[in-house]
């Protein structure tokens, strides 16, 4: 087994909670083992902090899984850490799909599990959670006793590790189309060519609040997906208008249109930006308006450039309101810190000359929790803003 030293001062954030260790933070390496394989932590004064998978050919150089003296990663270890996850999630209420297991936070770094039904579908982001994969769905299939299993394991990360992207069935079948339950809806997910594991189940409970702004308001969704929002918005909207410029998410939100006999959402392919300045051109206001964009950023570099799109979109719907109308806004990406998307909504109630209160501010679902002591995954910021 390797034992992996820090440097002086470097075992503070790691004894507060944080998983990964970084190359440039290690001392030394001692002992000869293979690539991936369970090796010891320890503190520049030789004290032992832990034990995680190491990867020499990543600059995250080790993933910590185990805080006591414990080396067993075995199948009974996966059983125990994989229910443990999920019995959190249990006894807050999740029944039907929730995330079962995110990385980090329940202590299984590189591994997210999201259940569909009676559906798994994971993704492995690491090299120690990759060579543990059989184990990992044996646990799986011992805890839930699923229909089917699918990996959907492809990130840039994998690439930082030294693997290749891997998709496609591991246990079981999978359909084609998975029927859901979210807030009394049905959903339609195709966890096999879905966006990420197939479904984003981490706005559940923000898709549920806006109900609390939609009564008998005409609704503007943007970037609607498969319509997660505008299904909501329309249990007690008016009318519910859902854009995204992919064709294959439109037919996504008619289908679930049928499913739950929704006839006041009308749906149209475009891109947001150029649908938002046709209804500018048109004087056409809104009552509400959700802009829940992919990601702007996926790295630091382009964090500057992102901030100016949203920076734009959000000034843009803010003119598209009635008076006292609603902005519903969010960003999914890590890089954009809170106080960098409220500054930027600052700006944009600059811009288009608006008055604005903030109403509520919540971030991603209950299944989704951050550690404390490390806010990388704390990334989903979701604001409800009033403008007058």
């Amino acid at each position: 087994m390797y034992k992996v030293y820090l440097k002086k001062n470097e075992e503070k954030r790691i004894l507060d909670g944080e998983s990964l260790v970084y190359a440039n933070e290690v001392l030394r390496i001692e002992g000869k083992d293979k690539n991936g394989s369970l090796s010891s932590l320890y503190s520049y004064d030789n004290k032992f902090i832990g034990r995680g998978y190491i990867n020499h050919l990543s600059k995250v150089i080790l993933r910590v899984l185990i805080r006591d003296d414990e080396t067993i990663d075995d199948l009974d270890f996966f059983i125990d850490r994989i229910n443990k996850a999920n019995n959190y999630r249990i006894n807050l209420g999740y029944e039907n799909s929730y995330r079962v297991v995110f990385s980090e936070v329940d202590l299984l770094p590189g591994l997210i599990v999201d259940k569909y039904g009676d559906y798994l579908s994971i993704e492995i982001s690491s090299l120690g959670m990759e060579l543990k994969k059989n184990l990992i769905v044996d646990a799986l299939v011992s805890i839930f006793n699923p229909v089917g299993i699918y990996e959907k394991s492809e990130m840039n990360l994998r690439i930082k590790e030294g693997l290749k992207d891997e998709s496609g069935v591991i246990y079981g079948t999978i359909p084609n189309e998975v029927i859901i339950e979210e807030n009394g809806l049905k959903i339609s997910v195709d966890i096999i060519n879905g966006q990420k594991t197939g479904y984003f189940l981490d706005q559940k409970e923000n898709r549920f609040s806006i109900r609390n702004y939609t009564k008998d308001k005409v609704v503007l969704d943007c970037f609607s997906n498969t319509g997660g929002f505008s299904l909501n918005a329309s249990v007690n909207a008016k009318k519910v208008i859902a854009i995204d410029i992919s064709e294959k998410a439109i037919e996504n939100v008619n289908r679930n249109k049928e499913l739950n006999n929704k006839d006041n959402i009308e749906c149209i392919i475009g891109d947001v930006f150029e649908e938002l300045r046709k209804y500018k051109n048109n004087k056409t206001k809104f009552d509400v308006i959700i802009l829940d964009p992919p990601a702007f950023t996926k790295s630091l570099s382009e964090v500057k450039d992102a901030l100016r799109g949203y920076k734009d979109i959000n000034a843009l719907a803010m003119k598209l309101l009635n008076e006292n109308g609603y902005l519903i806004t969010s960003s999914c990406s890590h890089y954009i810190t809170i106080d960098m998307f409220l500054k930027m909504l600052i700006e944009s109630s600059k811009i288009a000359k608006r008055r604005v209160k903030i109403v509520e501010i919540k971030t991603q679902s209950k299944d989704h929790p951050s550690l404390l002591q490390s806010n990388d995954n704390l990334y989903l910021k979701f604001f409800v803003l009033q403008v007058e």
